[in-house]
């Protein structure tokens, strides 16, 4: 470990970490799941179903009914105000599941739109988790928002949502006076599961946002989210599920589209394509991914940020084929130190093929291997390029696992250029790393040990990475600690892993208070410090912050805050970002700051939130921040909302004041629960653009989509086209 750099301090700091696995270990061994006796019993339909949002099968008339639903917020310890009655059933071929939702009173429901996908918390909705291997981390979520409209996503970490994640289902809801109903038919081949496991992990959330009132069937804690599989009920099958059988989608695609560079006045570029994607099951819980020639242009545009960091920002993959089971390959490591981000492959280089095999071997074991491969760039000198990545994953106690990954970028046939103009690329970069994930049996403890070495040509020593955290969360305490160690010649080239050579230390404490009447529903502070040093144990950054929270019983939102700041700089910064002088390695620099933020409540057809900060900045001089968000909906279908920052920026000279606007008006029109028009317009004065993306979704039926996408950038002043481009694209999901 004397590569790594690591003083007798933070040796110190591991083996009390260390310490804590061990006392934990006595809890996970010992601990039993905390809602086994909320059992649901599934039979098989006797009746054919009709997805229609009607309750007239005689299949749902002898199915076991949950109900009796518990609060989560606002408060956690008495039963629903408001009832839901939920119902599941199977046949060959699809789990169904049907459930009466009953409101209050005779308020109109609240939605955004009728768009997939939309956000939890602004949306009347009813939504479930299934954990097929009730192991208690992995899982999937469908649901509707009580317009119809179809939300799903994968579940990992024992509750963590990706949302990017789309399959292939069928739903109806329909409105009654007083109540919704929402059906579905979710097909046994969209599920992955252990054919002959008779108990899965199940559970039914509610939100009405009009009581205000988040329910499920099973009892979470508030301070975890209502699919924290953690705290799932059973599912109890009559008879092991049925086999999925042939479980073989081929989803083509053929596109067309015209570019043309405007600004350095080219011909414009025509675009034909064809390719596509294959999912094929090997097992009921395994699944191969293969991918020939892929096309992303139909996938929304990254949100822009005014960026005044010293370090690279990080972007979310939204690609579909990088998403299933993304958790083996993605949430390897931390925040910042991912020694796997997908996209840094295929992002500026065309991908010519790709397969990924990824599933669960068994309830203890799961595997992920990926293998792509990108085209070469005669511009630039890229050679073709290879990708490949192994994870395997071992769960140990009750709900904690052990992690080993490795990924390999390898160059093919490539020589260094005789053109000094042109980038040079490695020969080959590998990294290895191993993390054991802890989870109590109840979440209330979680935390990760990692580490991590990298392999390059003349790669010297100092190429490992350590790092720890632990986190105690209840209702009312939050307790965390975090240290971090990357070596200096630590390299990730497909990762993303932004600051190199240090030793990080994050302590932070919070407590909420319970009001028992009023307007409030808790409030409390949190503080926390963020450490920075190098691997002498000089400090070179610290970042001190103090809050206060309040959520009130409408569920609006408001926190003020104060921070300190001390910032060395390792390398030369320019505190604008906009290509203007320096300032130098070594200067440091000290600021006060503090800010007020604030999300209003979801239940009205106007809502905003906003944030500010005012302070000190870089040598000696000032920035105010003010950013915020509004948003107004003609529901169920339009939904208007417009995002803006400003940054005002006193600095001395050759600085001196710099003004950045980020402008983001966002218009979504839902003409059914197939049809999609969206328009979104970025206007970043830092870069000097205005970024112009129009799409036209059709899915004219499950998972099979027409788009029509339209993209320009343009020069704000004088207004004048930088480059523009349309794509019309068609893809066909075919099951075999």
């Amino acid at each position: 470990m004397c590569a790594l750099g690591i003083s007798k301090p933070i040796v110190i700091l591991r083996n009390i970490f260390l310490l804590c696995c061990i006392v934990f270990f006595f809890n996970s061994v010992q601990a039993q799941k905390k809602n086994s006796d909320y059992q649901l019993h599934i039979r098989k339909a006797s009746s054919a179903i009709v997805i229609d949002g009607e309750m007239n099968e005689q299949a749902w008339q002898e199915a076991d009914v949950a109900k009796n639903f518990w609060q989560i917020l606002p408060m956690d310890t008495s039963h629903a105000a408001v009832p839901t009655e939920v119902r599941v059933t199977y046949d060959n071929t699809n789990l169904y599941i049907i459930a009466i939702c009953y409101t209050s009173g005779d308020k109109p429901y609240m939605v955004e739109s009728l768009r997939r996908d939309w956000n939890f918390l602004k949306n009347d909705n009813f939504i479930f988790c299934i954990d097929p291997f009730d192991d208690l981390t992995n899982g999937l979520t469908f649901g509707v928002n009580a317009a119809g409209a179809q939300y799903d996503g994968m579940l990992y970490e024992g509750g963590s949502n990706n949302l990017n994640w789309d399959n292939k289902w069928k739903s109806s809801v329909k409105n009654y006076p007083g109540k919704y109903i929402f059906e579905a038919a979710i097909p046994f081949k969209t599920i992955r599961y252990k054919k002959d496991n008779l108990q899965w992990g199940i559970n039914f959330s509610r939100l009405d946002i009009n009581v205000p009132e988040k329910s499920s069937w099973a009892p979470v804690p508030r301070q975890f989210p209502s699919v924290s599989l953690a705290y799932t009920g059973v599912l109890v099958w009559d008879q092991p599920p049925p086999p999925p059988g042939l479980n073989i989608s081929l989803i083509p695609y053929a596109l067309a589209g015209v570019s043309k560079d405007y600004e350095n006045d080219t011909k414009s570029k025509f675009r034909k394509d064809i390719g596509g994607d294959a999912k094929i099951g090997l097992t009921s819980s395994l699944n191969l991914d293969l991918t020939i020639n892929p096309d992303y242009s139909q996938v929304e545009v990254d949100r822009q940020v005014t960026n005044l960091d010293r370090y690279e920002l990080f972007f979310p993959e939204k690609r579909q084929f990088f998403l299933e089971n993304s958790d083996l390959f993605a949430n390897f490591g931390y925040q910042d130190i991912r020694p796997f981000f997908s996209r840094r492959i295929g992002l500026d280089v065309p991908i010519s093929f790709g397969a990924r095999l990824s599933g669960s071997l068994d309830k203890n074991w799961r595997i992920g291997v990926m293998d792509m491969q990108t085209k070469s760039v005669d511009e630039t000198g890229l050679p073709v390029q290879n990708f490949a990545v192994i994870a395997l994953q071992r769960r140990v106690f009750s709900r904690s696992n052990i992690r080993f990954l490795f990924v390999n970028k390898q160059s093919f046939n490539y020589e260094l250029p005789k053109d000094s103009s042109l980038p040079v690329y490695s020969l080959y970069n590998r990294n290895v790393g191993v993390e054991y994930n802890l989870a109590s049996a109840n979440n209330m403890w979680t935390g990760k040990a990692m580490l991590l070495k990298s392999f390059s040509p003349g790669e010297a020593n100092k190429d490992f990475t350590f790092a720890n955290d632990i986190q105690y969360l209840n209702r009312n305490w939050k307790i965390s600690w975090q240290n971090e160690i990357v070596g200096e010649n630590y390299n990730a080239e497909v990762g993303y892993v932004p600051r190199k050579d240090y030793v990080k230390i994050n302590p932070a404490i919070a407590y909420l208070f319970f009001p028992k009447h009023g307007s409030i529903l808790s409030h409390g502070p949190k503080i926390s410090s963020t450490y920075f040093f190098n691997t002498s144990m000089k400090q070179t950054d610290n970042e001190s912050y103090l809050s206060y929270s309040i959520n009130f019983r409408d569920q609006s939102t408001a926190d003020v805050w104060v921070s300190y700041d001390y910032v060395q700089l390792l390398q030369p910064f320019d505190p604008t970002n906009s290509d203007k002088d320096t300032l130098a390695t070594g200067t440091q620099h000290r600021w006060n700051a503090f800010g007020i933020d604030y999300v209003s409540k979801p239940q009205s057809l106007l809502t905003y939130d906003f944030s500010t900060r005012i302070g000190g900045y870089y040598a000696g001089g000032s920035r105010q921040s003010y950013s915020g968000d509004i948003g107004y909906r003609f529901q169920p279908f339009v939904n208007v909302s417009l995002s803006a920052s400003y940054n005002h920026i006193n600095l001395p000279a050759p600085w001196n004041v710099s003004d950045f606007w980020l402008v983001g008006p966002h218009i979504d029109v839902t003409f059914t629960n197939n049809l999609y028009f969206t328009t979104f317009l970025q206007y970043n004065s830092q870069l000097n653009n205005i970024n112009l993306n129009m799409r036209l979704q059709w899915r004219y039926q499950p998972a099979s989509d027409f788009y029509i996408v339209y993209t320009d950038n343009y020069y704000p002043a004088p207004l004048s086209v930088r480059n523009r481009a349309v794509v019309l694209k068609f893809t066909y999901w075919w099951n075999l």
